[in-house]
């Protein structure tokens, strides 16, 4: 079902793994863009998957844009505008993507590794981890919009404008992230919160995380609003009859996803 050439997929449990895989340093790649985004678009749809999680083999989570391969696929008229919306894309793949995305930052998350952990869902980190922008360096602009759901105005415009990067101790104490742990407790970590959300209702989570996406931009009263539109809806499911249930007789619920 997964047979890709920069990204390794192994689904248990009811979670998958997508790792990254274009060494030396995981740049995002026009094969990797494609990749993710195809494989994050069929997950949305395979009952059989209730949650991801996102990291990379090596050192580095991603170092930001395949420099190289950006020069072979921008060519000529229409490709930059063709380039800037795939990549656009692979982002709003991971932050539309049905199932809750927890990202596992095994290293440096550079311009388009920040935008790819911005858009996820939940994000722990290993102590040797780094975030940053470094497009002031190379002539480039890229990832500032996604930052800003992470950071104040101030530590971004610092980060943007002078290519500082945040480590992982950092991102813990500002609450960026849930967890720091030591590289080789990483993916323990991220599969357990990965199975936490397995083991809830998955008509619930993909709910939920549909609602957070909807009402992150709007008002107060608008987002409440939908939010109870959503509650009203996922409260007459057979997952929600289920829980209820579940808890009245003080028993594990059996969830069905429907």
């Amino acid at each position: 079902m997964f047979e890709f050439k920069e990204l390794e997929v192994i689904v248990a449990e009811h979670v998958a793994v997508l790792t990254m895989n274009n060494p030396p340093v995981n740049a995002l790649s026009r094969t990797l863009n494609d990749e993710l985004t195809m494989a994050l678009d069929q997950i949305s749809e395979l009952d059989e998957i209730r949650a991801v999680v996102l990291t990379a083999k090596g050192k580095v989570f991603c170092a930001g844009a395949d420099l190289k391969g950006r020069s072979e696929n921008i060519k000529g008229p229409g490709d930059l505008m063709a380039h800037s919306r795939r990549t656009r894309e692979c982002f709003h793949a991971i932050r539309e993507c049905a199932k809750p995305v927890i990202v596992a930052i095994n290293g440096a998350a550079l311009g388009s590794g920040m935008a790819m952990i911005a858009s996820a869902d939940i994000l722990i980190a290993s102590e040797n981890a780094t975030v940053g922008l470094p497009e002031v360096d190379v002539g480039l602009l890229g990832g500032c919009k996604h930052a800003e759901r992470l950071f104040s105005h101030s530590r971004l415009r610092r980060m943007a404008l002078t290519g500082y990067r945040v480590d992982a101790q950092e991102l813990y104490r500002l609450g960026v992230i849930e967890f720091c742990v030591p590289q080789e407790d990483l993916m323990a970590k991220a599969l357990e919160m990965a199975r936490s959300i397995a083991s809830k209702s998955p008509v619930s989570t993909k709910m939920i995380k549909h609602t957070l996406n909807v009402v992150e931009d709007l008002s107060l009263r608008d987002g409440y609003r939908y939010e109870q539109d959503m509650t009203s809806i996922i409260s007459k499911t057979d997952d929600a009859k289920e829980a209820q249930a579940a808890f009245k007789e003080k028993r594990k619920a059996n969830f069905v996803g429907h």
